[in-house]
């Protein structure tokens, strides 16, 4: 093949990527955001971690659309789906699936997964933090590796992307490997007073829609979903190496544990978010999807601020992902609650360590101040981390 013959079939392959990504966008993405109101920001993680392949985790009450989102993406890919409600005493089998009885019959344990995890692209598993530890052993290598193993029989799953939820974090430490095979968490709320009447006519119309005896369907597949998760691992990354390295080691000093692992992870998210964006090569406005790394509540406008910084400083690109801006301006109740935190945490009394991470938080969540919007607000949340700021010095 010619030097010319080699760059038609490469422009005419990136034109095919470029087809299937705006036909995920418009058709998938911006659909779903239409039918569910105030859902954006989830819908825009959802599918960066699609892309990727990696796992994702909701964090918020009951009846918030969460695993609807699930059902609504597999039907949109023409997928299979699988959800299912973990409680303490749930069995792998209510997962996997039962053992066959007639080849049980004839001495072979195999699984009858028809209908189960096994087969599906997509899952939920709601309360996932509810998992027993004979669940979290079969749960760890499905989520990590796509495999299921019992005994001598090795499943390879189909499964695009696994969606876990709860209405906490983990408080037990045998909990945590699970959780951390969720790569980005994102918070999921009911929606705003203002948003109510919204919701509801678009609920009504999302019910109205599954009710019909035919459904327009988009034109992409579960298979065009392979074929760009496999696309994501060939995204030059070397624009944007150093300044990741850079805000991994600030995101660890403000106490995100971003082990290794998830580090090489993380990049596959950038590299889905350069895709979305029709590129081939990510830029440092990719770094936006490190803002979910949160472990903690009080992370989470902490994250927001660094990542922010990082990007601001390497510059916005015109193809920026749209959620690079969307969470700029501080929050000033998320402020408000990381400070009521902070505050708690000085009146226990805390180790010397401590203090020092807690000085950082608070210098961070003062240069948020400085962007709010209101004037009272500003002068009250700017005056409290003052205080506590003189109430650190006091202790140290």
């Amino acid at each position: 093949m010619t030097e010319s013959q080699s760059a038609l079939a490469t422009a005419a392959a990136e034109e095919v990527v470029q087809d299937q990504v705006r036909r995920l966008t418009e058709e998938v993405l911006n659909s779903m955001k239409s039918a569910f109101v105030g859902k954006d920001e989830i819908i825009d993680v959802l599918g960066v971690c699609l892309i990727a392949g990696e796992n994702m985790f909701l964090m918020g009450p009951p009846g918030t659309a969460k695993s609807a989102l699930v059902h609504e993406l597999a039907a949109r890919l023409h997928g299979r789906s699988f959800d299912y409600l973990l409680t303490r005493f749930t069995e792998p089998n209510e997962l996997f699936g039962p053992f066959d009885i007639r080849r049980l019959r004839d001495g072979e344990l195999v699984t009858n997964k028809e209908g189960m995890l096994p087969e599906a692209d997509l899952v939920f598993l709601d309360e996932l933090l509810n998992a027993n530890s004979a669940v979290l052993n079969s749960l760890l290598m499905v989520l990590n590796e796509r495999v299921f193993r019992r005994g001598r029989e090795t499943i390879q799953l189909p499964m695009l992307i696994a969606i876990g939820a709860s209405n906490h974090l983990p408080e037990d430490e045998t909990l945590q490997a699970l959780f951390d095979r969720f790569l980005l968490r994102v918070p999921c709320r009911n929606v705003a007073q203002e948003q109510l009447q919204d919701v509801l006519m678009a609920g009504w119309s999302l019910d109205a829609k599954k009710r019909r005896p035919q459904q327009e369907h988009s034109r992409i597949s579960v298979e065009d979903i392979r074929a760009l998760q496999g696309l994501a691992g060939e995204v030059d990354l070397a624009g944007v190496r150093r300044p990741y390295v850079e805000l991994i080691q600030r995101l660890r000093h403000a106490g995100a544990p971003i082990s290794d692992r998830r580090a090489v992870k993380l990049q596959r998210l950038m590299a889905a978010s350069a895709l979305i964006c029709g590129r081939t090569a990510a830029v440092p406005s990719d770094l936006w999807v490190l803002r979910y790394t949160w472990d903690s509540e009080e992370q989470q406008e902490i994250l927001s601020s660094l990542v922010q910084d990082a990007i601001q400083r390497c510059g916005v690109s015109e193809q920026s992902h749209p959620r690079v801006n969307s969470n700029s301006a501080p929050d000033p109740e998320a402020i408000a609650r990381d400070l009521e935190r902070i505050e708690a945490r000085l009146t226990e009394g805390v180790r010397d360590s401590d203090k020092a991470y807690a000085r950082d938080q608070l210098g961070v969540l003062a240069g948020r101040c400085e962007w709010i919007s209101s004037t009272q607000s500003r002068e009250f949340l700017t005056g409290r981390v003052r205080k506590l700021l003189e109430q650190l010095r006091d202790a140290l």
